[in-house]
């Protein structure tokens, strides 16, 4: 009987082990190039920017702590953490929820708001010049289609799936 387990490995090929390693070293450095951006301009991290960012395009700025981490697609130990955080700057605060004892909201905060508003300039040129403006039109067409295959690939769609916000 042959079995996944039992097969030989899929080895990548010479170009696919450069093309992998080009896209672990560039988005490292990305995240790391963010993140200190954040942190210098904004004192925080790129984490707690997307979360304000995604706070700030919901409904009444405000979502329930579960959507919260299921769109930030982070466990809801550290998003608990940073909101936490984020609360302690004044920029979020939690609302229990009236139909469910045990459901929160994080809501984005005027004064989050403004942080954002301030924050978001820096932060845009700061993606512009680390990845727009180094590619041509053609190649910032390819990368986005390229990312949407993965990002369809890569979410789960069966029911039980181990999702981070779930955890």
């Amino acid at each position: 009987m042959n079995t996944a387990s039992a097969e030989e490995p899929r080895w990548l090929t010479d170009e696919e082990q450069r093309t992998w390693r080009a896209y672990v070293h560039a988005s490292t450095l990305l995240e790391d190039h963010l993140d200190r951006q954040l942190q210098r301009d904004a004192g925080m991290p790129h984490v707690y920017y997307h979360l304000l960012v995604v706070l700030s395009e919901a409904p009444q700025r405000r979502l329930r702590m579960t959507e919260l981490a299921m769109r930030a697609k982070i466990t809801r130990s550290r998003l608990s953490h940073a909101v936490a955080r984020l609360e302690k700057n004044g920029w979020v605060r939690r609302e229990d929820c009236t139909d469910d004892k045990r459901g929160q909201f994080a809501v984005l905060t005027d004064q989050g708001y403004e942080v954002l508003a301030r924050s978001a300039p820096g932060h845009v040129l700061a993606v512009r010049q680390a990845i727009f403006d180094r590619l041509s039109p053609e190649q910032r067409g390819a990368l986005g289609e390229i990312m949407q295959i993965l990002a369809e690939g890569l979410q789960p769609k069966e029911a039980g799936a181990d999702l981070p916000w779930l955890r």
